[in-house]
């Protein structure tokens, strides 16, 4: 139960704002830590980004739809003394994904090595001592990036002079494509060894090469799908907070951070009512959290003037669709799929830089009910198909008027390119928008994935975990330290809960303790 007295710090009380994965992370990570954790959110249901809506008999998974890294779910259970195997099954991926360029051609990921080389010399055999070395470079990276840096705290600017070395070593300047670019010559290899920055919301010839870890996460965890999809996995996260004692309190909206005496000491909702913490930890978006959170006091680092700098990460336009009597049909067609456009650096550049909504686009297709039976009925499909787009800060299109024009465009290209009959085929369907996100989850500019991981806005440049704006603020989710995607915000909880120290004991506790000492 939430109060309506005035806001009391209970020193043993942690707030969470945003069930998010990086929220509910948090929470776990915080309850195994000895906090008494309650988590606040707007939505009906978990999950944040990776939760669920139904229309008729259909799940849609809303946004990420895979796992890359099982064993950092694996490890956060075991942080709390649960196994995450008892929990969620997770179905191994094989293929990964195909990529379809207009010309015809395919590329065919997986996980076995000899299949990827044959892939490679299929499409260009120059290249392959090329691909390679890729490989290799990628490793390097992983240790590094995600390994080393992605698991400790990044908020003291020492700690990003110490690695400054190892960053130029690593030509960490040099974009995700410049690097691909200098291993192959095939114009589609180096689509496919550098799109993957668009998963977490980077511009692949801005980013930096460091992302090109993510070739070895796939080839060395591979990639999976939780049945029940990623809302499963936040569901199953509640649970473990309600175990630990916790709580996650769904349509509770937090409208504020409450200070006293320059600390966080807790949060008032929209409706008013408030309740008193310790720690507060923010899973909102950082623009969402600096700006309108804590738009009562006065900030250093992370002023509005600031945010009107910073780089955010792309727009999405996602159209959810349900199809009849199809699941015999399109047996070509996986579970994931990435249909290329014509364009590809431009096509980018539209998006990130010069902010227009081009006529040419490329989609990812994610067709879940041929591994999961349980999201369509049973001889019918669930899809959905993701259009990158400029974010709302461009200007670039009212969507009020233009969403049902692209939606248009994005279906017929998938008939013409993937899934002939479509049109015939329709029964439920949603569509978000930029202007959805901006809504939905509060996310500045309706920006896809929170602020964009240029070098210069990574590691000690994001905003970090423990606020440097008010002492018992902590930040987690996307925006932060070690950024988006699923091990990404996973990741920012661990990084989060060697910030945080462990509850302070009750005084009653000590009492006893010092009791018996004697």
């Amino acid at each position: 139960m939430i109060s309506n007295a005035a806001c009391n710090p209970d020193a043993t009380h942690a707030i969470v704002i945003g069930a998010g994965l990086g929220g509910l992370a948090s929470a776990m990570r915080l309850g195994a830590k000895g906090w008494r954790v309650t988590v606040l959110d707007r939505l009906d249901q978990p999950g944040g980004r990776g939760s669920s809506i139904k229309a008729g008999e259909h799940r849609f998974d809303l946004g990420p739809t895979i796992v890359t890294v099982p064993q950092g779910l694996r490890n956060l259970w075991a942080a709390c003394g649960r196994d995450f195997d008892s929990d969620i099954r997770l179905v191994p991926m094989d293929p990964f994904y195909e990529i379809r360029w207009p010309d015809g051609s395919i590329f065919t990921a997986r996980q076995d090595e000899e299949a990827m080389r044959a892939e490679v010399l299929r499409l260009s055999p120059r290249d392959l001592p090329g691909y390679q070395r890729f490989l290799k470079d990628s490793e390097e990276r992983y240790w590094f990036g995600y390994e080393d840096l992605g698991r400790r705290p990044m908020n003291r600017l020492a700690d990003l002079i110490k690695v400054l070395p190892r960053f130029a070593w690593l030509r960490a300047d040099r974009s995700v494509h410049a690097h691909a670019a200098r291993r192959v010559r095939d114009q589609r290899l180096r689509f496919a060894l550098s799109f993957h920055p668009l998963f977490i919301g980077g511009d692949p010839f801005h980013v930096t090469s460091m992302y090109i870890l993510v070739s070895h996460l796939e080839k060395a965890f591979g990639v999976h799908y939780a049945l029940g999809g990623v809302q499963a996995i936040a569901r199953a996260m509640a649970r473990v907070i309600e175990d630990q004692g916790g709580q996650v309190i769904q349509n509770a909206e937090v409208d504020e951070i409450l200070t006293d005496h320059a600390r966080a000491t807790g949060v008032r909702l929209t409706d008013g009512r408030k309740l008193g913490a310790g720690v507060v930890v923010s899973n909102a978006d950082p623009g969402h959290t600096y700006d309108h959170l804590l738009r009562n006091r006065p900030r250093r680092r992370w002023t509005p003037a600031r945010f009107k700098r910073t780089r955010w990460s792309m727009g999405l336009f996602v159209w959810y669709f349900g199809t009849q009597g199809t699941a015999q049909m399109w047996r070509d067609v996986g579970h994931h799929t990435i249909v290329v456009g014509p364009r590809y650096k431009d096509h980018i550049a539209d998006i990130f830089t010069r902010g227009r909504l081009a006529d040419d686009m490329s989609l990812y297709v994610h067709r879940p009910s041929v591994t999961d039976p349980s999201v369509a009925p049973q001889g019918d499909d669930t899809f959905y198909a993701l259009s990158p787009v400029p974010h709302l800060g461009h200007g670039a299109a009212d969507w009020t008027t233009e969403a049902e024009r692209y939606k248009d465009k994005m279906r017929r290209m998938l008939e013409e390119r993937l899934l002939p009959g479509l049109s015939d085929r329709i029964t439920e369907e949603r569509i978000f928008t930029p202007e959805t996100f901006a809504t939905r989850y509060l996310s500045p500019h309706g920006a896809g994935f929170s602020i964009e991981p240029r070098i210069l806005q990574s590691a000690w440049f994001r905003p970090h975990n423990v606020s440097e704006e008010l002492p018992g603020l902590f930040l987690t989710g996307a925006g932060t330290h070690p950024g988006a995607g699923v091990p990404g915000v996973i990741g920012t909880a661990e990084v989060l809960a060697k910030l945080v120290p462990d509850a302070p004991r009750p005084a009653f506790v000590a009492d006893l303790d010092q009791v018996a000492a004697q």
